[in-house]
């Protein structure tokens, strides 16, 4: 009798710690963004995403969605280990200058997922065979043509959605908000990306883009942006997806779906969905936090001007074609 007077009372007391914690969830309401003049939620400000979490899931985690706090921690102070300078090799040697300008974070994303993709399940970005190709065709004729470097190193664009995935440096991003539009200014490359959210249509098809069409709406605090009418000249090429979708071309079939949800006064969760079936066999989802920062100062980014990698791998790759 008094084992199931313990129960009860047991029971009654959990039951109690269960409405107590509802009560207090229903009790803390959403993070409502403050409005701009005509009533817009409110994301302007430099917001940045550098991050050590991989564009895909490595596959020696598998089926692990997310890293425990440990694990997550001791992949910072590896990360934190690598970016310390080595001591000079000879007296006078200043060592290796890359540190100084790569910006890669040594932080994992907010939510400690194994990788940056979300969708499907195991993290990995559903490739075609025939991207892999194009990927690898590229890959194999970097030295015979500018045609085959990517856009990136071109300095032409990073494209949409990967102007938004983390790179070695210059993660940084402005955001500016006007009546009717929604401006994008990229440090990377320094692209103004121009999203009208006035209701207005694509244009025809028969109207193609290097970075596509962005047709924004707002869907409660979330800011939804569609982008068609691709060509097909375009990458997805990004420092944060090394190896298996590094180069893979874009095709006029790509259709992309952005939310830029702010969730708390330093946080906007992105995501970005890409359609390709020409280049992939499903859908895909990137989820990357950006996180305010209002301290960091965007300047510059002459990519054009001090672009001499074009120049020099090709240069090279006639060189090498003399010594045959």
């Amino acid at each position: 009798m008094r084992r199931r007077i313990r129960f009860a009372l047991v029971l009654v007391s959990a039951l109690a710690g269960v409405d107590v914690a509802a009560q207090a969830t229903r009790a803390r309401p959403a993070w409502v963004p403050p409005r701009t003049a005509d009533g817009q939620p409110n994301v302007q400000g430099i917001w940045t995403n550098e991050t050590i979490t991989p564009f895909e899931r490595p596959a020696n985690l598998r089926d692990k969605v997310f890293l425990s706090a440990a694990e997550a921690a001791a992949l910072e102070r590896q990360a934190a280990g690598r970016r310390e300078d080595e001591p000079p090799a000879r007296s006078g040697d200043v060592g290796s200058y890359n540190q100084v300008w790569f910006d890669s974070g040594e932080r994992v994303v907010s939510t400690r997922r194994t990788s940056l993709v979300i969708d499907p399940p195991d993290g990995r970005v559903p490739l075609r065979p025939e991207a892999e190709a194009a990927r690898d065709h590229a890959s194999a004729h970097e030295g015979d043509s500018y045609e085959f470097l990517s856009v990136w190193d071109r300095c032409i664009t990073r494209g949409v959605p990967g102007g938004m995935f983390p790179a070695g440096y210059n993660n940084a991003y402005q955001i500016v908000q006007t009546k009717g539009y929604v401006v994008i200014f990229y440090e990377m490359i320094h692209e103004a990306r121009i999203i009208p959210i006035d209701g207005s249509r694509h244009p025809p098809a028969s109207v193609r883009l290097w970075n596509g069409d962005s047709r924004g709406r707002w869907e409660g605090n979330t800011l939804v942006v569609d982008t068609t009418n691709y060509n097909d000249k375009g990458w997805v090429a990004t420092q944060a997806a090394a190896g298996r979708i590094k180069g893979i071309p874009q095709t006029a079939s790509l259709h992309v779906v952005e939310r830029f949800t702010p969730s708390d006064a330093d946080t906007i969760d992105y995501e970005a969905t890409l359609d390709d079936p020409t280049m992939f066999a499903r859908p895909w989802t990137v989820s990357i936090p950006l996180h305010r920062d209002s301290s960091y100062r965007i300047y510059e980014y002459a990519c054009h001007e001090g672009n001499r990698a074009v120049e020099g791998i090709l240069r090279g790759a006639r060189a090498q074609e003399l010594r045959k």
